[in-house]
């Protein structure tokens, strides 16, 4: 075998390795948390972490590991991005609201209309991945009374099928909107952690102004504008205030 042999067989399995070390690193970390060793577990999945591979799986574990040593800033950070990559799953939803009441900060949600609760109940129902799908579904039904519509010559099915083709067309473009504007106020959201552990939030960008509230780690806020080294943040009670940006990790 020549030095050209010999190279290409080492690029292949040096590949191999490559390939491999995530997987098995996410495996150790598996096998630390299971022990208890939950420093340990951290360490591995950040090391796959800086492979460029993410899963709400990983960042699921992560974020339990933390939430055993209590870190809660790191607990509710991780749980969130899980939610961002699997936003349907009942385990992630349960384990930040645990990690999300470490927290000092108890704020209490805006009001909300009996309509904008209602739309908010229907659209919670699913992910915008699974509506899209349901979509999909009436289209095709769409199409099937349609097609049926033309080929029946009974005057009783017509009707019935010119109904229901007009009723669900209707139900189809009230879910499109109800989506659309669901995936419009996810994708234009900019979300953050609090990693402070006690934050002063100031009525203008600068240290001069007044303090409005104060804020704890592991608190998540909008980020609705930005300024030189400062951001403007939103909270869920509707209470606005401008944070150093150092004091926040940026979620999308």
């Amino acid at each position: 075998m020549n030095i050209k042999h010999l190279y290409i067989a080492f690029i292949f399995l040096y590949s191999g390795l490559s390939a491999q070390a995530p997987d098995v690193l996410f495996d150790q970390g598996n096998k630390a948390y299971n022990l208890g060793a939950f420093e340990e577990a951290i360490t591995n999945y950040k090391l796959v972490l800086e492979a460029e591979l993410h899963s709400s799986e990983l960042y699921f574990n992560l974020a339990n590991s933390y939430y055993k040593i209590g870190e809660v800033g790191e607990s509710v950070f991780y749980f969130e991005k899980a939610k961002l990559l699997d936003p349907d799953n009942k385990d992630i939803h349960t384990n930040l609201q645990f990690a999300q009441n470490m927290s000092l900060d108890s704020i209490e949600f805006l009001p909300k209309s009996l309509l904008s609760e209602l739309i908010g109940s229907v659209t919670s129902l699913f992910s915008v991945n699974n509506w899209s799908k349901i979509l999909i579904g009436i289209s095709c039904l769409l199409s099937l009374l349609f097609v049926l519509y033309l080929l029946n010559k009974s005057t009783f099915w017509k009707r019935l099928y010119f109904s229901s083709f007009w009723l669900l067309l209707i139900i189809f473009f009230t879910i499109f909107s109800l989506t659309y504007s669901q995936h419009k106020e996810i994708t234009n959201q900019r979300s953050g952690i609090i990693f402070n552990t006690q934050i002063n939030i100031w009525g203008e960008p600068n240290e001069r102004s007044e303090v409005l509230f104060v804020l704890h780690e592991g608190t998540k806020v909008e980020v609705i504008d930005a300024l030189g080294t400062w951001n403007k943040i939103k909270i869920v009670n509707g209470s606005e205030g401008w944070v150093e940006s150092s004091s926040l990790r940026m979620l999308n």
